[in-house]
């Protein structure tokens, strides 16, 4: 994680900071998905990620291959065109290779990613609000709320960060 602070924190600063660690944690692993997620639809055919989600109902007797997910996860593998598979892969790994590096140097204490993840998780924000009034998607909606938690408590952070930097140099 980022380094130690010099600077005492009030309990209510360090429970905002450990907020911020596992908002972090939660990020690399969305990201992790992303990055994970763009590179299996590059390499899936709509075919083999239906027979891949029927092979898995089929082994799995707890599991009903009619029920809410596996019907969306057959419909989505069936709408993925060339240029809609394309744009999916794009954006998920550009979102995904985005946050893993953005945490990572935030978790070795680079400075400079405070404000780049600051400008980054709001162009998200801002981006997915957009396609919320499209989509109504509910999945959309608690990302966009995390995405705009973590872009505060990344400013507060960063905050602390200069004031500790700034006491050690006196």
């Amino acid at each position: 994680m980022a380094k130690k602070s010099k600077i005492k924190r009030t309990h209510w600063n360090w429970a905002l900071h450990q907020t911020f660690e596992v908002g972090l944690a939660l990020k690399a692993l969305n990201g992790l998905i992303e990055t994970l997620g763009g590179i299996l639809i590059w390499f899936v055919t709509p075919a083999h990620g239906e027979s891949l989600i029927q092979t898995f109902c089929n082994h799995d007797p707890t599991y009903d291959c009619n029920d809410f997910i596996a019907r969306h996860f057959i419909t989505m593998t069936r709408d993925l065109t060339s240029g809609s598979k394309l744009f999916a892969c794009v954006f998920l790994l550009s979102h995904g290779i985005t946050k893993l590096v953005l945490v990572i140097a935030l978790w070795v204490g680079r400075l400079w990613a405070y404000p780049l993840m600051i400008v980054v998780f709001g162009g998200f924000s801002i981006y997915q609000i957009f396609r919320f009034t499209q989509t109504h998607s509910l999945g959309l909606l608690l990302i966009t709320i995390l995405d705009i938690l973590v872009v505060w408590l990344t400013i507060r952070e960063y905050r602390e960060q200069l004031k500790d930097r700034e006491g050690s140099r006196t």
